[in-house]
């Protein structure tokens, strides 16, 4: 068995390890989301906690590990006799992020349950995780139904086995850990509110203590029995101090100065319901405890603050977590009162007293976005190479209607386009191609009827066998790939036009955040085009690179659409399932060839797709010619595209829905993408869709 890396080695991450030692000290804290860029010790830190937790008792030969003072009455392997029972080391179970969901709920055995009458049923994670840790590396990338069933099992403490009217209960109570990199997506509200506490990690950037991380891992990775044990007694001392916590802990006071702290700091912040203040307030509670005392004071109030408001108090998906720690003092001031006592600390280590505040999580407000330039002359393009303009902020987002890829996918579980899923209504049913997971009662009844005379039936139950079964087909929704082509050149750079241009694609971040879409972004100007995102699942780093994309030059449409192109080609082989919308936000206008970066306008060679259909002939060098051959790529692989129109003034070219018709798609203005107008917009991107397929 490996030998985990020491809980108390970790170097520096203080607030990481004051709040595991929280969940540790009371689990009924409700768990820690750690949030941090890669390489920050987030998993070995969580991984060193299991060895500090105390043992726990359990009725032998329990799968389900039921307590033998009090077990649970419908346990499966039930009922228990209350008696003594035998102890062993508390789990860490680990949930992979592709894991199936009977592996995380457990499965009953079907063919068993039709023929015999029997519940055959095989414990799943959250069996194994019960009054242990269970444990979520890239909580964020989780499956949507994974999240619905830990959802479930979090909010009742138990875990429900359903499957044609068979039914299995038992006991799921476990410290939630999650950890996650911000930069490739986030967490669903609903999850992320699940979580009592959340801290965000850092590597160091002192050079001493950096060192220190190189010296001990290098030590550990050399022999990790001999540097664990060079830890033992500082192990050692961690759990005995946790094992007196929780003892301490049911003669903690929490008297009404600090809960009125509380409440006040929850209703300044503006977080939503309640389950901040209980949160709040059993935090509190612990950090008493862990420092040894009886009484909670206004520190252990502040510090609970800091650990269990940042992830509750964002208003919507692009907000910094983060609190004000300015505001947080002057609330705390203004309540002052009933549970401040001494300044103690408490004693030293991890976190001691109410532990030290959280760093700043960086400022709050517009995320640092340069003000606007003056305006130039809107709509004229500038000279290839001409003076580049600054960043402009984007206009306030507004909610759009869903845009969709037509037909039928099998792509990853999301929530904008028709797919074939292993969760939604059920359409119809097949043969089960390996294990069965969604039987179809109706359909194994009736494939096994004609048979059960020749089978020798006898009772009353019925003779199934295996080519009976029959797997029930579902359709829900997919995530897609949705692939933002940004025109930034000088007939986009008048400042109000750009400021409504990226509000626009902002609003559609929005929607695809919520969709659970992978993004990408392709921005051309000047001479060029570039991948501003690669197709990642963070949208907050799309905004990000929106925010700051700067404007200026011509207009190389051509090489815009060759880029995108040429992303989704390789997407294509990274992810075949995953189906793409492209968005190409422009005003139609081409006045520059331009190239790819890596590529060129003769991509498009002699004799294929785009040179079909009455196109102009090869060699053709005139940038609108170049961009409608290269428009027609996109149609000739059946890509659903839709063309937002920026053009604006009283005089209009039209150029935009040109370009969509050459793409198969449909165009859009900007003012139709928020108005009620564009709730046809999918019948027209399905059937100019269908038409170019």
């Amino acid at each position: 068995m490996t030998t985990p890396f020491p809980f108390t080695a970790v170097v520096g991450q203080d607030d990481l390890r004051l709040a595991l030692l929280l969940n540790a000290v009371s689990p009924a804290v409700g768990g820690v989301l750690v949030r941090g860029e890669k390489g920050t010790a987030k998993s070995t830190a969580v991984r060193a906690l299991s060895a500090l937790l105390p043992e726990v008792a359990v009725v032998p030969g329990c799968r389900f590990s039921c307590a033998p003072a009090a077990p649970d009455p419908s346990c499966p392997d039930g009922p228990h006799e209350a008696g003594a029972g035998a102890e062993r080391p508390a789990r860490m179970v680990e949930l992979p992020v592709g894991a199936s969901e009977d592996r995380l709920v457990g499965a009953l055995d079907i063919e068993r349950a039709l023929a015999e009458g029997v519940k055959a049923f095989e414990p799943g994670l959250l069996a194994d995780a019960h009054r242990g840790i269970l444990y979520v590396d890239e909580v964020n990338l989780l499956h949507d139904h994974l999240v619905d069933l830990l959802l479930d099992a979090a909010a009742m403490g138990a875990s429900y086995v359903e499957r044609e009217g068979v039914s299995v209960r038992h006991a799921a109570r476990f410290l939630l850990v999650g950890t996650m990199n911000p930069e490739e997506g986030e967490l669903r509200p609903q999850l992320l509110d699940r979580f009592g506490l959340t801290v965000e990690v850092a590597a160091s950037r002192e050079p001493d203590q950096r060192v220190e991380v190189v010296r001990r891992r290098l030590a550990y990775d050399d022999d990790p029995g001999a540097f664990a044990a060079r830890w033992a007694e500082e192990e050692a001392a961690v759990r005995q101090r946790i094992v007196a916590a929780r003892e301490l802990l049911p003669r903690v006071r929490l008297g009404d100065g600090a809960l009125r702290q509380i409440a006040a700091t929850c209703a300044a912040f503006e977080v939503d319901g309640m389950r901040a203040d209980i949160v709040m307030a059993r935090t509190a509670t612990a950090l008493a405890a862990w420092a040894g005392r009886t009484d909670v004071l206004a520190e252990d109030v502040r510090q609970a603050a800091l650990l269990a408001l940042p992830h509750r108090r964002r208003r919507n998906p692009f907000d910094a977590p983060g609190l004000d720690e300015d505001k947080l003092d002057e609330t705390m001031e203004q309540f002052s009162g009933e549970g401040e006592g001494d300044d103690d600390p408490g004693p030293d280590g991890p976190g001691g007293g109410g532990g030290q505040p959280a760093p700043d999580s960086g400022p709050q407000g517009d995320g640092g976005a340069a003000a606007p330039p003056e305006a130039g002359e809107g709509g004229q393009p500038q000279p290839a190479g001409g003076q580049e303009q600054s960043a402009v902020r984007a206009a306030e987002p507004f909610r759009t209607k869903v845009l969709s890829v037509p037909g039928i996918g099998e792509g990853a579980t999301g929530r904008r386009s028709r797919a074939r899923t292993e969760h939604g209504r059920t359409t119809g049913a097949r043969r089960p191609r390996g294990a069965l997971t969604k039987l179809h009662l109706a359909a194994t009844v009736l494939a096994a009827a004609p048979h059960q005379r020749a089978r020798g039936r006898s009772g009353p139950g019925l003779v199934v066998r295996r080519d009976d079964l029959r797997q029930a087909t579902r359709e829900g929704r997919e995530g897609n790939l949705v692939l933002f082509v940004v025109d930034a050149s000088g007939s986009m750079a008048a400042r109000q036009r750009m400021s409504a241009v990226k509000g626009a694609v902002l609003s559609l971040l929005l929607d695809a955040y919520q969709r659970r879409d992978k993004v990408g972004l392709v921005t051309f100007r000047g001479s060029a085009a570039d991948v501003a995102l690669p197709p990642t699942s963070s949208v907050d780093a799309a905004a990000v690179r929106l925010e700051s994309l700067p404007t200026g030059g011509r207009t190389p449409l051509a090489a815009g659409l060759l880029k995108a192109h040429e992303v989704l080609r390789v997407e294509r082989l990274r992810d075949p399932a995953r189906r793409a919308l492209v968005v190409v936000v422009t005003d139609g206008r081409a006045t520059a060839g331009g190239a790819a970066r890596g590529g060129s306008p003769q991509a498009f060679g002699s004799g294929g797709a785009a040179g079909r259909g009455g196109g102009p002939a090869t060699g053709a060098t005139e940038p609108v010619a170049l961009a409608g051959r290269a428009a027609r790529l996109f149609a000739a692989d059946g890509v659903a595209s839709v063309v937002v129109d920026c053009e604006s003034g009283p005089v209009r070219l039209g150029l935009a829905g040109q370009l969509a018709g050459e793409l198969g798609g449909t165009a859009v203005t900007l003012d139709e993408l928020r108005s009620d107008s564009i709730a046809g917009l999918v019948r027209d991107v399905q059937g100019t869709s269908r038409r170019a397929a």
